[in-house]
Formats: structure tokens, C-alpha cells, sequence
């Protein structure tokens, strides 16, 4: 039996930008630590929420492999965009519409990696509670517009 495909659409010059977005995410990922950057840090779970000890030794015995984990679904997302060195350059059409077809493993790579873009986000943003989201503020334009991208991947692979 195959494996079922997601069809997304994507602009041109939002698959430029996503791939910039991601790119840096996994910059991020290689460049820091969860002990030196909050945002890493909110991307690791808190194994231990009563044992402060026991959770910094969980991070430490387990960090490494989830973010290698993190930038492997970010080099997935990537690959499939055709923009890792691939296909599409910033000289194609920004106006041009991309159809991309995931299978199921690439699909939740992508999910997890949208899911982790919007935690960093939220953390540079302040955004701790829907309070201090403003969608008035510009700045939030690109955290919502990536869980804009993250509901609909969601709805999706619900549908299957």
C-alpha cells in the first residue's frame, strides 16, 4: 500500500521566506544551547516539572539528540521546498505558485518543524499567554502566518 500524500500551495516568495525562517532556525539549533538561549530552551520539555534537578539532567542526557532531531526535520522541510540548494533560487517567480507533495514521514517533519519555529517566535515575541499576542503588531505577522501554514499541514493530515 502507498503512503498518502499532503498537496500544499505555496507562494513563490512565501517558500522564500519559509526557507530563510527555517534556515536560521537551524542555525539557531547548531549555534546554542538551552542553558544559553530561552528560545532553545522552550523547545525542550520539561520532563521533571517539580524536580528542577532531575529535568536540567534530562535536558543534558537528551538535548543533543532533540535537536539533531530538530535540524533534520528542518533539513527535511528544506529538501521538499526545493530550496536547500535544489531546484528553486530566489531568481524564480515570487508570484508563481509551488504545489508540494508530502508523504506522511515528510509531512510531520514539516508539522514539528513549524511547531518549533513558532515556539522560538513566541518566545522572542514575549508571548507567553494569548494576551500578549497583539495581531495588530507587525511583528506578529510572521508567527502568525506560520501557524496559518501549521493549521492547515494539521488540517490535512487530519482529513486522511
Amino acid at each position: 500500500m502507498s503512503e498518502r500524500i499532503v498537496v500544499l500551495e505555496i507562494s513563490g516568495l512565501e517558500a522564500l521566506h519559509l526557507a530563510g525562517i527555517v534556515g536560521q532556525f537551524r542555525d539557531l539549533l547548531a549555534d546554542s544551547r538551552a542553558d544559553d538561549d530561552p528560545a532553545v530552551a522552550r523547545l525542550f520539555p520539561d520532563a521533571y516539572p517539580d524536580d528542577e534537578a532531575a529535568s536540567r539532567e534530562f535536558r543534558r542526557l537528551t538535548g543533543g539528540d532533540l535537536l539533531e532531531r530538530r535540524a533534520q526535520d528542518a533539513a527535511v522541510l528544506l529538501q521538499t521546498l526545493g530550496l536547500d540548494g535544489g531546484d528553486r533560487s530566489a531568481e524564480d517567480d515570487p508570484d508563481a505558485t509551488i504545489t508540494i507533495a508530502l508523504g506522511e514521514t515528510e509531512a510531520l517533519a514539516w508539522m514539528r518543524t513549524l511547531s518549533a519555529l513558532r515556539l522560538v517566535l513566541a518566545t522572542r515575541l514575549g508571548i507567553r499567554t494569548e494576551d500578549d499576542h497583539h495581531p495588530d503588531d507587525p511583528r506578529f505577522g510572521v508567527y502568525d502566518w506560520i501557524g496559518y501554514r501549521l493549521d492547515g499541514l494539521m488540517t490535512a493530515l487530519d482529513r486522511r
